[in-house]
């Protein structure tokens, strides 16, 4: 295993106090162990598509991150927990060496769940100890490191619902990933909200041109994609003021949405063709064998409930987001609809009669995922954390549902390929200003 003595991210941020830093990368630890509580060694155990990863191997991968990228290279007398775990988990840093292959992670039966937390406990008392003992000058390199780990767990920890949320969609009895609507999860939304049978129209928001200024600056953490700060000039625009929702989606559908290729990209029609979409993954048609009901039915964490209009709809590919934005376009009341850039978003995030910015879907933008001028990957290895993605996927804004709580800022840039479509992705319809 190479060292990463020089695997440390810009320090564009203020490092707390030792203390500071630790207890809150020690809660997020035991985050990830209170989301996978109610789930069977067997759930853990799961995988169901190679885009998705077993709970365990997130538990171990973010607990190798912290082994391979802070301890080995800066704990004094270090040892590995099982130096031959770093082949299981290491997930695609090709510096630090080879990997089990993605697509075959639901085959690691061994090591065990139990040997799994042990792990993490390991861990996280090395991190302690580090954290302890290490000189100002080791402290230093080690802080911004373990702020970035703490990240990528909290990343990690989304992943683990909606991974779990697959493979549970792949099994007949549709489970529920969390037990009941009504039990408080430890994340910043999964609340309950008022629903009603006919939303409130999205109301169009006016939004100025001109340069605006983007991307992270100041002394918080940032991802090295999100750096550096930079100007753009946008014409006159209008945003929704909410998200589209599941009854506006729904009309989509009955319009026959899914059998009409005018309305979509190339690549995305044949998606539709092969895979056989005919709504948003997750939803449930009526008489649907698995959830019987007169109306539309949606899985979801809390298991199958009822559609509900008001809600935003989630689970939907970039295809499915343009084809969306290109049938309301067609619409009176969405005349000229398009998706926004993420600049648009961005600059507008803080525009207060704008709602459901974060907190309850990923937001698809027009905008290919690329980097920044001037753009500068942290150093060492954890420079292959974003860059090397920046071709075939789209940015998505904002925030979802299954966001853990203060893993969310304007400057955040998600991302995946087109077609992906079991993360909680949903979409915000803008036009230009003349429209």
């Amino acid at each position: 295993m190479p060292s990463l003595a020089s695997a440390k991210p810009k320090e564009s941020f203020t490092p707390e106090t030792r203390s500071a830093l630790l207890s809150r990368l020690l809660a997020v630890r035991a985050h990830s162990l209170a989301l996978a509580r109610e789930w069977s060694a067997e759930d853990q155990a799961l995988q169901s598509m190679p885009d998705a990863s077993p709970t365990k191997w997130h538990l171990a991968h973010t607990s190798w991150f912290f082994e391979a990228v802070v301890l080995q290279p800066h704990q004094a007398g270090f040892s590995w927990f099982d130096a031959r775990w770093a082949h299981l988990f290491n997930s695609y840093y090709e510096a630090l060496g080879p990997r089990h292959p993605r697509p075959a992670r639901g085959v690691l039966s061994r090591p065990t769940l139990a040997q799994v937390h042990a792990y993490r406990a390991h861990v996280d008392a090395q991190l302690q100890a580090l954290a302890q003992d290490a000189s100002a000058d080791v402290w230093a390199a080690v802080a911004p490191l373990l702020e970035l780990g703490l990240h990528h767990e909290q990343q990690h920890q989304e992943l683990m619902l909606t991974d779990l949320l697959h493979a549970f969609s792949c099994n007949p009895l549709l489970p529920a990933c969390i037990s009941a609507p009504t039990t408080r999860m430890p994340t910043p939304a999964l609340r309950a909200v008022p629903h009603s049978t006919h939303p409130t129209a999205a109301r169009w928001v006016p939004l100025p041109g001109g340069v605006h200024t983007v991307g992270h600056a100041g002394n918080s953490f940032a991802f090295d994609n999100e750096q550096p700060q930079h100007q753009v000039l946008l014409q006159p625009y209008q945003l929704a003021d909410r998200l589209v929702t599941c009854g506006e989606f729904a009309q989509f559908v009955a319009d026959g949405g899914y059998q009409r290729p005018q309305l979509w990209l190339s690549d995305g029609w044949a998606t539709v063709q092969a895979q056989g979409w005919q709504a948003p993954a997750y939803w449930l048609a009526p008489g649907d064998a698995r959830a019987p009901s007169d109306g539309w039915q949606v899985f979801g964490l809390h298991g199958v409930q009822a559609l509900q209009a008001d809600e935003p709809v989630t689970q939907l590919s970039f295809y499915e987001a343009c084809a969306y934005a290109e049938w309301a376009a067609t619409q009176a009341e969405s005349a000229g609809a398009r998706l926004p850039t993420e600049f648009e978003w961005e600059a507008a995030f803080a525009t207060h009669s704008l709602t459901q910015m974060t907190g309850h879907a990923w937001q698809w933008t027009r905008s290919s995922y690329a980097p920044y001028p001037g753009f500068q990957p942290f150093a060492g290895a954890v420079g292959e954390y974003n860059g090397k993605f920046m071709s075939g996927q789209q940015v998505l804004r904002g925030s979802s549902l299954a966001t853990p709580a203060g893993h969310t800022r304007p400057t955040y840039r998600n991302f995946f390929p087109p077609a992906a479509r079991w993360q909680f992705s949903g979409l915000r319809l803008a036009k230009d200003a003349t429209c």
